[in-house]
Protein backbone atom coordinates (compact mmCIF):
# COMPACT_ATOMS: atom_id res chain seq x y z
CA UNK A 1 0.00 0.00 0.00
CA UNK A 2 1.38 3.66 -0.97
CA UNK A 3 1.71 6.14 1.76
CA UNK A 4 1.59 9.54 1.95
CA UNK A 5 3.13 12.28 4.12
CA UNK A 6 0.83 15.00 5.74
CA UNK A 7 1.85 17.85 4.25
CA UNK A 8 1.06 16.09 0.82
CA UNK A 9 -2.55 15.32 2.26
CA UNK A 10 -2.97 18.83 3.37
CA UNK A 11 -1.77 20.47 0.00
CA UNK A 12 -4.60 17.69 -2.05
CA UNK A 13 -7.47 18.55 0.79
CA UNK A 14 -6.82 22.56 0.02
CA UNK A 15 -6.63 22.00 -3.95
CA UNK A 16 -9.90 19.84 -3.84
CA UNK A 17 -11.56 22.74 -2.44
CA UNK A 18 -10.70 24.68 -4.99
CA UNK A 19 -7.68 26.47 -3.99
CA UNK A 20 -4.87 27.29 -6.20
CA UNK A 21 -2.80 30.02 -4.65
CA UNK A 22 -1.39 30.13 -1.15
CA UNK A 23 0.36 32.70 0.58
CA UNK A 24 2.77 32.15 3.09
CA UNK A 25 6.25 33.06 4.63
CA UNK A 26 7.98 29.90 5.15
CA UNK A 27 8.98 28.43 8.37
CA UNK A 28 10.22 24.92 10.14
CA UNK A 29 7.08 24.30 11.44
CA UNK A 30 5.43 24.82 7.70
CA UNK A 31 8.03 23.03 5.47
CA UNK A 32 5.70 20.28 5.33
CA UNK A 33 2.75 22.04 4.23
CA UNK A 34 4.72 23.77 1.17
CA UNK A 35 6.35 20.86 -0.10
CA UNK A 36 2.88 19.60 -0.38
CA UNK A 37 1.61 22.86 -2.14
CA UNK A 38 4.69 22.60 -4.52
CA UNK A 39 4.30 19.28 -5.01
CA UNK A 40 0.58 19.60 -6.17
CA UNK A 41 1.37 22.20 -8.84
CA UNK A 42 -0.25 25.22 -6.76
CA UNK A 43 0.99 28.66 -7.01
CA UNK A 44 3.11 29.86 -3.59
CA UNK A 45 3.34 32.84 -2.99
CA UNK A 46 6.54 33.86 -0.63
CA UNK A 47 5.65 37.06 1.54
CA UNK A 48 8.04 39.21 3.80
CA UNK A 49 5.52 39.23 6.80
CA UNK A 50 2.83 36.95 7.95
CA UNK A 51 0.06 39.64 8.06
CA UNK A 52 0.86 40.35 4.56
CA UNK A 53 0.31 37.07 3.89
CA UNK A 54 -3.08 36.59 5.79
CA UNK A 55 -4.42 39.86 3.85
CA UNK A 56 -3.68 38.55 0.34
CA UNK A 57 -5.81 35.48 1.60
CA UNK A 58 -8.81 37.54 2.27
CA UNK A 59 -8.06 39.86 -0.80
CA UNK A 60 -8.26 36.41 -2.62
CA UNK A 61 -11.31 35.40 -1.30
CA UNK A 62 -12.86 38.73 -1.93
CA UNK A 63 -11.52 38.60 -5.35
CA UNK A 64 -12.71 35.03 -6.21
CA UNK A 65 -15.28 34.12 -3.85
CA UNK A 66 -13.34 30.97 -2.91
CA UNK A 67 -11.26 30.10 -0.39
CA UNK A 68 -8.01 32.02 0.47
CA UNK A 69 -5.30 30.38 2.49
CA UNK A 70 -2.31 31.38 4.02
CA UNK A 71 0.29 29.48 6.21
CA UNK A 72 2.55 31.00 8.70
CA UNK A 73 4.86 29.09 11.04
CA UNK A 74 4.24 28.57 14.81
CA UNK A 75 4.60 31.82 17.34
CA UNK A 76 5.06 34.38 15.94
CA UNK A 77 4.33 33.65 12.62
CA UNK A 78 0.77 32.81 13.54
CA UNK A 79 0.59 36.32 15.87
CA UNK A 80 2.15 38.16 13.02
CA UNK A 81 -1.14 37.35 10.62
CA UNK A 82 -3.65 37.60 13.27
CA UNK A 83 -4.30 41.70 12.44
CA UNK A 84 -5.03 39.89 8.70
CA UNK A 85 -7.39 37.64 9.77
CA UNK A 86 -9.24 40.32 12.63
CA UNK A 87 -9.62 42.13 9.11
CA UNK A 88 -10.80 39.58 7.11
CA UNK A 89 -13.35 38.70 9.92
CA UNK A 90 -14.97 42.11 10.11
CA UNK A 91 -15.24 41.81 5.85
CA UNK A 92 -17.09 38.43 5.75
CA UNK A 93 -14.10 36.92 3.99
CA UNK A 94 -13.60 33.27 3.66
CA UNK A 95 -10.25 32.74 4.87
CA UNK A 96 -8.22 29.94 5.98
CA UNK A 97 -5.15 30.72 8.24
CA UNK A 98 -2.77 27.53 9.11
CA UNK A 99 -0.32 27.90 11.42
CA UNK A 100 2.35 25.41 11.87
CA UNK A 101 2.60 24.17 15.97
CA UNK A 102 5.19 22.61 17.90
CA UNK A 103 5.51 19.16 17.48
CA UNK A 104 3.18 16.72 19.89
CA UNK A 105 6.16 15.07 21.90
CA UNK A 106 7.05 18.30 23.13
CA UNK A 107 4.04 19.79 24.38
CA UNK A 108 4.12 21.14 27.44
CA UNK A 109 7.90 21.10 27.42
CA UNK A 110 9.08 24.41 26.37
CA UNK A 111 9.28 23.80 22.72
CA UNK A 112 10.15 26.40 20.11
CA UNK A 113 7.38 28.28 19.55
CA UNK A 114 5.60 26.61 21.83
CA UNK A 115 1.70 28.50 21.74
CA UNK A 116 -1.59 27.46 22.31
CA UNK A 117 -2.87 29.36 19.24
CA UNK A 118 -6.74 28.49 18.50
CA UNK A 119 -7.43 30.19 21.74
CA UNK A 120 -6.28 33.45 20.29
CA UNK A 121 -8.39 33.24 17.48
CA UNK A 122 -11.69 32.75 19.11
CA UNK A 123 -12.92 35.88 19.19
CA UNK A 124 -12.44 36.65 15.37
CA UNK A 125 -12.25 33.46 13.11
CA UNK A 126 -15.49 31.14 13.24
CA UNK A 127 -13.69 27.98 13.65
CA UNK A 128 -10.28 27.59 15.19
CA UNK A 129 -9.00 24.69 16.30
CA UNK A 130 -5.94 22.18 16.20
CA UNK A 131 -5.41 18.98 13.77
CA UNK A 132 -3.79 15.77 15.46
CA UNK A 133 -4.31 13.50 12.73
CA UNK A 134 -2.86 13.83 8.92
CA UNK A 135 -5.07 10.99 7.99
CA UNK A 136 -8.44 13.43 8.18
CA UNK A 137 -6.29 16.76 7.33
CA UNK A 138 -9.46 16.20 4.07
CA UNK A 139 -11.92 16.70 7.09
CA UNK A 140 -10.42 19.09 8.69
CA UNK A 141 -9.96 21.22 5.68
CA UNK A 142 -13.73 20.63 4.68
CA UNK A 143 -14.77 21.51 8.32
CA UNK A 144 -12.91 25.10 7.85
CA UNK A 145 -14.87 25.20 4.21
CA UNK A 146 -18.08 24.66 6.04
CA UNK A 147 -17.65 27.24 8.96
CA UNK A 148 -15.81 30.12 6.26
CA UNK A 149 -18.99 29.92 3.80
CA UNK A 150 -21.66 29.94 6.61
CA UNK A 151 -23.66 32.51 6.26
CA UNK A 152 -22.06 35.64 5.09
CA UNK A 153 -18.77 33.96 5.93
CA UNK A 154 -15.50 34.66 7.74
CA UNK A 155 -11.94 33.40 8.77
CA UNK A 156 -11.29 30.44 9.89
CA UNK A 157 -7.58 29.08 11.54
CA UNK A 158 -6.20 25.74 11.93
CA UNK A 159 -3.25 24.58 13.48
CA UNK A 160 -1.28 21.63 13.36
CA UNK A 161 1.82 20.13 14.86
CA UNK A 162 5.18 19.48 13.19
CA UNK A 163 5.09 15.94 13.68
CA UNK A 164 1.96 15.50 12.58
CA UNK A 165 2.93 17.23 9.60
CA UNK A 166 5.29 14.86 8.90
CA UNK A 167 3.58 11.45 9.59
CA UNK A 168 2.75 9.28 6.67
CA UNK A 169 -0.47 7.73 6.49
CA UNK A 170 -1.72 5.52 3.94
CA UNK A 171 -3.40 6.44 1.10
CA UNK A 172 -6.03 4.43 0.26
CA UNK A 173 -7.28 4.95 3.79
CA UNK A 174 -7.96 8.38 3.88
CA UNK A 175 -11.62 9.70 3.09
CA UNK A 176 -11.91 12.87 0.65
CA UNK A 177 -15.11 14.84 1.51
CA UNK A 178 -16.68 15.58 -1.60
CA UNK A 179 -19.97 18.18 -1.85
CA UNK A 180 -20.22 19.07 2.02
CA UNK A 181 -21.33 22.55 2.04
CA UNK A 182 -24.52 24.18 1.05
CA UNK A 183 -24.88 25.18 -2.66
CA UNK A 184 -28.27 26.64 -3.20
CA UNK A 185 -28.95 30.12 -2.28
CA UNK A 186 -31.62 30.83 -0.18
CA UNK A 187 -34.65 33.12 -1.63
CA UNK A 188 -37.58 34.61 -0.41
CA UNK A 189 -40.87 32.34 -0.16
CA UNK A 190 -43.53 33.27 -2.35
CA UNK A 191 -45.71 34.83 0.79
CA UNK A 192 -42.67 37.14 1.67
CA UNK A 193 -41.99 37.93 -1.75
CA UNK A 194 -45.42 39.14 -2.02
CA UNK A 195 -45.49 41.77 0.56
CA UNK A 196 -41.79 43.05 -0.90
CA UNK A 197 -42.98 43.18 -4.17
CA UNK A 198 -46.20 45.48 -2.45
CA UNK A 199 -44.22 47.49 -0.73
CA UNK A 200 -41.64 48.38 -3.54
CA UNK A 201 -44.56 49.10 -5.86
CA UNK A 202 -46.46 51.45 -3.89
CA UNK A 203 -43.19 53.48 -2.45
CA UNK A 204 -42.83 57.08 -3.85
CA UNK A 205 -39.60 57.32 -2.87
CA UNK A 206 -37.97 54.02 -2.16
CA UNK A 207 -33.82 54.07 -1.81
CA UNK A 208 -31.88 50.57 -2.61
CA UNK A 209 -29.03 50.35 -0.44
CA UNK A 210 -26.57 47.11 -0.72
CA UNK A 211 -23.31 46.41 1.73
CA UNK A 212 -20.97 43.86 2.24
CA UNK A 213 -22.93 41.14 2.62
CA UNK A 214 -24.66 41.00 -1.03
CA UNK A 215 -20.80 40.75 -2.22
CA UNK A 216 -21.11 37.33 -1.13
CA UNK A 217 -24.15 35.88 -2.69
CA UNK A 218 -24.47 32.72 -4.04
CA UNK A 219 -26.73 33.39 -6.89
CA UNK A 220 -25.23 33.01 -10.26
CA UNK A 221 -26.11 35.77 -12.67
CA UNK A 222 -26.70 38.05 -10.09
CA UNK A 223 -24.79 41.28 -11.25
CA UNK A 224 -27.38 41.08 -14.75
CA UNK A 225 -30.13 40.40 -12.04
CA UNK A 226 -29.39 43.64 -9.91
CA UNK A 227 -28.95 46.06 -13.13
CA UNK A 228 -32.25 44.66 -14.62
CA UNK A 229 -33.94 45.46 -10.86
CA UNK A 230 -32.50 48.26 -10.96
CA UNK A 231 -33.55 49.76 -14.34
CA UNK A 232 -37.51 48.69 -14.02
CA UNK A 233 -37.56 50.44 -10.08
CA UNK A 234 -36.02 53.53 -11.35
CA UNK A 235 -34.86 53.82 -7.11
CA UNK A 236 -31.75 55.99 -6.17
CA UNK A 237 -29.13 52.75 -5.57
CA UNK A 238 -26.42 53.02 -3.12
CA UNK A 239 -23.37 50.73 -2.81
CA UNK A 240 -21.49 50.23 0.07
CA UNK A 241 -17.95 48.61 1.20
CA UNK A 242 -17.44 45.06 -0.84
CA UNK A 243 -21.07 45.83 -2.45
CA UNK A 244 -19.26 48.43 -4.60
CA UNK A 245 -18.98 47.70 -8.30
CA UNK A 246 -22.31 45.80 -8.06
CA UNK A 247 -23.45 48.22 -10.40
CA UNK A 248 -20.83 49.77 -12.88
CA UNK A 249 -19.58 53.32 -12.68
CA UNK A 250 -22.09 55.62 -14.65
CA UNK A 251 -24.93 53.66 -14.22
CA UNK A 252 -28.14 55.87 -14.44
CA UNK A 253 -29.20 54.75 -10.88
CA UNK A 254 -26.37 54.58 -9.28
CA UNK A 255 -25.63 56.86 -6.61
CA UNK A 256 -22.27 58.27 -4.68
CA UNK A 257 -22.15 61.46 -2.86
CA UNK A 258 -25.98 61.79 -1.85
CA UNK A 259 -26.67 58.93 0.08
CA UNK A 260 -27.28 60.97 3.52
CA UNK A 261 -29.63 62.81 1.34
CA UNK A 262 -31.51 59.77 -0.20
CA UNK A 263 -31.98 58.16 3.16
CA UNK A 264 -33.21 60.78 4.73
CA UNK A 265 -36.45 61.52 2.79
CA UNK A 266 -37.12 57.71 1.34
CA UNK A 267 -40.73 56.41 2.26
CA UNK A 268 -39.09 52.68 1.62
CA UNK A 269 -35.54 51.23 1.78
CA UNK A 270 -34.25 47.77 0.29
CA UNK A 271 -31.29 47.25 2.56
CA UNK A 272 -29.29 44.47 1.59
CA UNK A 273 -26.23 43.16 3.33
CA UNK A 274 -26.01 46.20 5.18
CA UNK A 275 -24.00 46.92 8.39
CA UNK A 276 -25.68 49.30 10.19
CA UNK A 277 -22.31 50.55 11.85
CA UNK A 278 -20.25 53.90 12.13
CA UNK A 279 -19.91 53.77 8.63
CA UNK A 280 -23.62 54.08 7.64
CA UNK A 281 -24.36 56.35 10.98
CA UNK A 282 -25.69 53.25 12.58
CA UNK A 283 -28.74 53.81 11.03
CA UNK A 284 -29.69 57.19 12.19
CA UNK A 285 -29.58 58.92 9.10
CA UNK A 286 -32.16 57.14 7.65
CA UNK A 287 -35.63 58.65 7.77
CA UNK A 288 -36.88 57.77 10.55
CA UNK A 289 -40.45 57.10 9.76
CA UNK A 290 -39.30 55.14 6.35
CA UNK A 291 -40.49 51.49 6.08
CA UNK A 292 -37.12 49.18 5.92
CA UNK A 293 -36.80 46.04 4.23
CA UNK A 294 -33.89 44.29 5.77
CA UNK A 295 -32.47 41.44 4.14
CA UNK A 296 -28.87 39.15 5.18
CA UNK A 297 -28.44 36.24 5.11
CA UNK A 298 -26.55 36.83 8.59
CA UNK A 299 -29.63 36.52 11.26
CA UNK A 300 -27.73 38.49 14.24
CA UNK A 301 -27.31 41.57 11.26
CA UNK A 302 -31.36 41.69 11.29
CA UNK A 303 -32.37 45.12 13.37
CA UNK A 304 -28.61 45.62 14.54
CA UNK A 305 -28.48 49.40 15.16
CA UNK A 306 -31.58 50.03 13.63
CA UNK A 307 -35.18 48.52 13.98
CA UNK A 308 -36.74 47.05 10.77
CA UNK A 309 -40.33 46.60 9.63
CA UNK A 310 -39.19 43.59 7.13
CA UNK A 311 -36.11 41.46 8.73
CA UNK A 312 -35.82 38.50 6.24
CA UNK A 313 -32.96 35.84 6.45
CA UNK A 314 -31.75 35.57 2.94
CA UNK A 315 -29.20 35.50 0.09
CA UNK A 316 -29.44 38.90 -0.84
CA UNK A 317 -28.51 37.92 -4.40
CA UNK A 318 -30.96 35.65 -4.53
CA UNK A 319 -33.85 37.82 -3.52
CA UNK A 320 -32.44 40.58 -6.12
CA UNK A 321 -32.91 37.29 -8.71
CA UNK A 322 -36.33 37.09 -7.92
CA UNK A 323 -37.27 40.57 -7.78
CA UNK A 324 -35.92 41.03 -10.94
CA UNK A 325 -38.02 38.38 -12.36
CA UNK A 326 -41.28 40.11 -11.07
CA UNK A 327 -40.29 43.47 -12.13
CA UNK A 328 -43.34 44.07 -13.65
CA UNK A 329 -44.79 44.21 -9.93
CA UNK A 330 -43.53 47.35 -9.51
CA UNK A 331 -41.51 48.52 -12.89
CA UNK A 332 -42.08 52.73 -13.43
CA UNK A 333 -42.17 54.08 -17.07
CA UNK A 334 -40.82 57.00 -15.94
CA UNK A 335 -38.25 58.13 -13.12
CA UNK A 336 -40.03 58.91 -10.33
CA UNK A 337 -39.56 62.99 -8.67
CA UNK A 338 -38.08 61.37 -5.74
CA UNK A 339 -35.43 59.99 -7.72
CA UNK A 340 -34.48 62.91 -9.62
CA UNK A 341 -34.70 65.26 -6.68
CA UNK A 342 -32.04 63.05 -5.19
CA UNK A 343 -29.59 63.54 -8.26
CA UNK A 344 -30.13 66.72 -8.59
CA UNK A 345 -28.37 67.44 -5.03
CA UNK A 346 -25.53 64.24 -6.37
CA UNK A 347 -25.21 66.74 -9.41
CA UNK A 348 -24.86 69.82 -6.55
CA UNK A 349 -22.29 67.60 -4.75
CA UNK A 350 -20.63 66.57 -7.22
CA UNK A 351 -20.10 69.75 -8.35
CA UNK A 352 -18.48 71.35 -5.11
CA UNK A 353 -16.03 68.23 -5.72
CA UNK A 354 -15.34 68.91 -9.35
CA UNK A 355 -14.79 72.87 -8.31
CA UNK A 356 -11.97 71.62 -5.54
CA UNK A 357 -10.32 68.96 -7.90
CA UNK A 358 -9.38 71.55 -10.44
CA UNK A 359 -6.98 73.23 -8.09
CA UNK A 360 -3.95 73.89 -9.71
CA UNK A 361 -1.87 74.94 -6.33
CA UNK A 362 0.84 73.31 -4.76
CA UNK A 363 1.27 71.61 -2.68
CA UNK A 364 -1.79 69.51 -4.06
CA UNK A 365 -5.13 69.64 -3.19
CA UNK A 366 -6.51 66.25 -2.17
CA UNK A 367 -9.81 66.26 -4.43
CA UNK A 368 -6.86 67.13 -7.28
CA UNK A 369 -4.82 64.25 -6.73
CA UNK A 370 -7.62 61.69 -6.40
CA UNK A 371 -9.31 63.35 -9.84
CA UNK A 372 -6.18 62.53 -11.20
CA UNK A 373 -5.89 59.35 -10.12
CA UNK A 374 -9.73 57.79 -10.83
CA UNK A 375 -9.23 59.30 -14.30
CA UNK A 376 -5.60 57.12 -14.71
CA UNK A 377 -7.01 53.94 -12.95
CA UNK A 378 -10.53 53.96 -15.48
CA UNK A 379 -12.18 51.66 -14.61
CA UNK A 380 -10.66 48.53 -15.80
CA UNK A 381 -8.71 48.65 -12.66
CA UNK A 382 -8.64 46.74 -9.50
CA UNK A 383 -7.59 49.52 -7.12
CA UNK A 384 -6.38 48.09 -3.49
CA UNK A 385 -6.72 51.72 -1.10
CA UNK A 386 -4.90 51.83 2.02
CA UNK A 387 -5.35 54.40 4.42
CA UNK A 388 -7.58 56.94 6.25
CA UNK A 389 -8.35 60.36 4.74
CA UNK A 390 -6.83 59.44 1.20
CA UNK A 391 -9.28 56.73 1.29
CA UNK A 392 -12.21 58.21 1.31
CA UNK A 393 -11.71 61.12 -0.51
CA UNK A 394 -10.62 59.02 -3.46
CA UNK A 395 -13.15 56.07 -3.27
CA UNK A 396 -15.76 58.84 -4.41
CA UNK A 397 -13.38 59.63 -7.72
CA UNK A 398 -13.01 56.19 -8.28
CA UNK A 399 -14.71 54.41 -12.07
CA UNK A 400 -15.48 50.97 -9.93
CA UNK A 401 -17.53 49.02 -12.25
CA UNK A 402 -17.05 44.90 -10.81
CA UNK A 403 -17.01 43.39 -7.47
CA UNK A 404 -13.70 43.29 -6.14
CA UNK A 405 -13.11 46.65 -8.35
CA UNK A 406 -11.99 48.73 -5.09
CA UNK A 407 -10.32 46.41 -2.54
CA UNK A 408 -10.37 48.39 1.01
CA UNK A 409 -9.87 47.69 4.17
CA UNK A 410 -13.51 48.03 5.27
CA UNK A 411 -14.59 48.23 8.60
CA UNK A 412 -12.05 47.24 10.76
CA UNK A 413 -9.88 50.45 9.30
CA UNK A 414 -6.90 48.41 9.20
CA UNK A 415 -3.95 50.18 7.40
CA UNK A 416 -1.03 48.16 5.46
CA UNK A 417 -3.47 46.01 3.16
CA UNK A 418 -2.35 48.18 -0.35
CA UNK A 419 0.43 45.64 -1.40
CA UNK A 420 -0.43 42.89 -0.21
CA UNK A 421 -4.12 42.88 -1.65
CA UNK A 422 -2.36 44.01 -5.10
CA UNK A 423 -0.78 40.77 -4.61
CA UNK A 424 -2.94 38.45 -4.30
CA UNK A 425 -4.84 40.67 -7.32
CA UNK A 426 -1.95 39.82 -9.65
CA UNK A 427 -2.30 36.68 -8.78
CA UNK A 428 -5.71 36.05 -9.17
CA UNK A 429 -5.90 37.87 -12.56
CA UNK A 430 -1.82 38.49 -14.46
CA UNK A 431 -3.72 40.54 -16.95
CA UNK A 432 -5.46 43.09 -15.09
CA UNK A 433 -4.17 46.24 -14.56
CA UNK A 434 -3.81 46.83 -10.31
CA UNK A 435 -3.32 50.13 -8.55
CA UNK A 436 -2.55 51.20 -5.15
CA UNK A 437 -3.13 53.89 -3.13
CA UNK A 438 -1.41 54.87 -0.69
CA UNK A 439 -1.95 57.44 2.48
CA UNK A 440 1.84 58.15 3.44
CA UNK A 441 1.58 56.50 6.69
CA UNK A 442 -0.52 53.41 5.52
CA UNK A 443 2.27 52.83 3.60
CA UNK A 444 4.97 52.18 6.21
CA UNK A 445 3.22 49.32 7.28
CA UNK A 446 3.60 46.51 4.62
CA UNK A 447 5.61 49.10 2.04
CA UNK A 448 8.40 46.06 1.79
CA UNK A 449 6.09 44.05 0.23
CA UNK A 450 7.10 45.65 -3.14
CA UNK A 451 10.09 43.43 -2.63
CA UNK A 452 7.73 40.59 -2.83
CA UNK A 453 5.85 41.85 -5.85
CA UNK A 454 9.64 42.51 -7.53
CA UNK A 455 10.40 39.23 -6.80
CA UNK A 456 7.49 37.88 -8.44
CA UNK A 457 7.06 39.97 -11.60
CA UNK A 458 3.85 41.62 -10.34
CA UNK A 459 3.83 45.01 -12.04
CA UNK A 460 1.34 47.77 -10.38
CA UNK A 461 1.30 51.18 -10.16
CA UNK A 462 0.99 52.49 -6.49
CA UNK A 463 0.49 56.26 -5.75
CA UNK A 464 0.93 58.22 -2.45
CA UNK A 465 -0.91 60.91 -1.09
CA UNK A 466 1.93 62.20 0.79
CA UNK A 467 1.33 65.13 3.68
CA UNK A 468 3.55 64.04 5.96
CA UNK A 469 1.48 63.61 9.03
CA UNK A 470 -1.44 61.10 9.87
CA UNK A 471 -4.05 63.61 8.89
CA UNK A 472 -7.21 62.44 10.27
CA UNK A 473 -5.47 62.02 13.53
CA UNK A 474 -4.03 65.03 13.28
CA UNK A 475 -7.54 66.82 13.36
CA UNK A 476 -8.54 64.68 16.50
CA UNK A 477 -5.10 66.11 18.29
CA UNK A 478 -6.01 69.95 17.06
CA UNK A 479 -9.03 69.59 18.90
CA UNK A 480 -9.06 67.67 21.86
CA UNK A 481 -5.01 68.32 22.55
CA UNK A 482 -2.54 70.70 20.44
CA UNK A 483 0.09 70.05 22.45
CA UNK A 484 0.28 66.81 21.44
CA UNK A 485 -0.19 67.47 18.05
CA UNK A 486 3.48 66.84 16.75
CA UNK A 487 3.31 63.34 17.37
CA UNK A 488 0.94 63.12 14.38
CA UNK A 489 3.76 64.43 12.00
CA UNK A 490 5.71 62.25 10.12
CA UNK A 491 7.22 64.42 7.81
CA UNK A 492 7.75 64.00 4.10
CA UNK A 493 9.70 60.60 3.04
CA UNK A 494 11.16 60.29 -0.25
CA UNK A 495 9.09 56.57 -0.77
CA UNK A 496 9.77 56.18 -3.89
CA UNK A 497 13.28 55.71 -3.25
CA UNK A 498 12.59 53.33 -1.72
CA UNK A 499 10.99 51.21 -4.31
CA UNK A 500 13.54 52.06 -6.81
CA UNK A 501 15.95 50.98 -4.24
CA UNK A 502 14.18 47.28 -4.38
CA UNK A 503 14.32 47.33 -8.65
CA UNK A 504 10.98 49.22 -9.20
CA UNK A 505 10.24 52.65 -10.21
CA UNK A 506 10.09 55.44 -8.48
CA UNK A 507 9.05 59.04 -8.99
CA UNK A 508 8.35 62.14 -7.03
CA UNK A 509 5.31 64.83 -7.73
CA UNK A 510 4.94 68.15 -6.67
CA UNK A 511 3.08 69.73 -9.27
CA UNK A 512 -0.78 68.64 -10.39
CA UNK A 513 0.08 68.78 -13.65
CA UNK A 514 2.84 66.26 -13.28
CA UNK A 515 0.49 63.46 -11.75
CA UNK A 516 -0.91 61.87 -14.92
CA UNK A 517 3.00 62.18 -16.86
CA UNK A 518 4.49 60.22 -13.54
CA UNK A 519 1.81 57.67 -13.72
CA UNK A 520 1.88 57.20 -17.20
CA UNK A 521 5.77 56.64 -17.10
CA UNK A 522 5.19 54.32 -14.02
CA UNK A 523 2.84 52.35 -15.79
CA UNK A 524 5.27 51.83 -18.82
CA UNK A 525 7.97 50.68 -16.52
CA UNK A 526 6.83 47.58 -16.65
CA UNK A 527 8.29 46.67 -13.00
CA UNK A 528 6.16 47.45 -9.63
CA UNK A 529 6.22 51.36 -9.72
CA UNK A 530 5.28 54.13 -6.56
CA UNK A 531 4.41 57.54 -7.34
CA UNK A 532 4.82 59.68 -4.29
CA UNK A 533 3.01 62.79 -4.18
CA UNK A 534 3.52 65.54 -1.98
CA UNK A 535 -0.53 66.73 -1.16
CA UNK A 536 -1.77 69.94 0.93
CA UNK A 537 -2.31 68.90 4.74
CA UNK A 538 -4.13 71.99 5.57
CA UNK A 539 -6.37 70.83 2.66
CA UNK A 540 -7.63 68.09 4.76
CA UNK A 541 -7.54 69.33 7.64
CA UNK A 542 -9.91 72.59 6.89
CA UNK A 543 -13.57 72.27 8.35
CA UNK A 544 -15.51 71.12 5.70
CA UNK A 545 -18.35 73.26 4.04
CA UNK A 546 -22.33 72.78 4.29
CA UNK A 547 -22.33 71.13 0.92
CA UNK A 548 -19.26 69.19 1.70
CA UNK A 549 -20.86 67.84 5.25
CA UNK A 550 -24.38 66.64 3.33
CA UNK A 551 -22.65 64.27 1.18
CA UNK A 552 -20.05 62.94 3.49
CA UNK A 553 -20.74 58.76 3.69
Amino acid sequence: MAKIEGGRVMAKALKAEGVDTVFTLTGGHIVGVMGGCVAEGMNVIDVRHEQAASHAADAYARLTGKLGVAVVTAGPGVTDALTGVANAYYANSPMLLIGGRNPIREELRGALQEMDHPRLFDSITKWSVTAFDAGRYPDYVASAARHAFANRGGPVFLDTPWDVLGDSVEENAIIWPASYRPNRPAGLPQETLEEVLELLASAQNPVVFAGTGMRWTKQPGFLDAFDVFARSLKAPVFLNSLARGSLPFGHPYLGNRSRSVALGGADVVLVLGVDWDFRTGFGKKVNADATIIQIDVEPTKIGWNRDMHLGIVADPGAVVAQLAANDSRFARSDTPAYTEQVFEAEAMLQGVADEASRADTAPIHPERFAREVADFFGDDTIVCADGGDIVSTTAKWLKTSRPGGLLDPGPFGCLGVGAPFALAAKAVEPDTRVGIVYGDGSFGFNGMEFDTLIRHEMPVVGVVGNDGAWNNIKMIHRMMDPDSAYLSDIGYRPYEKMVEGLGGYGELVEKPSEIRPALERAQDSGVPALVNVVIDEQMRCRPRTEAEAKGVE
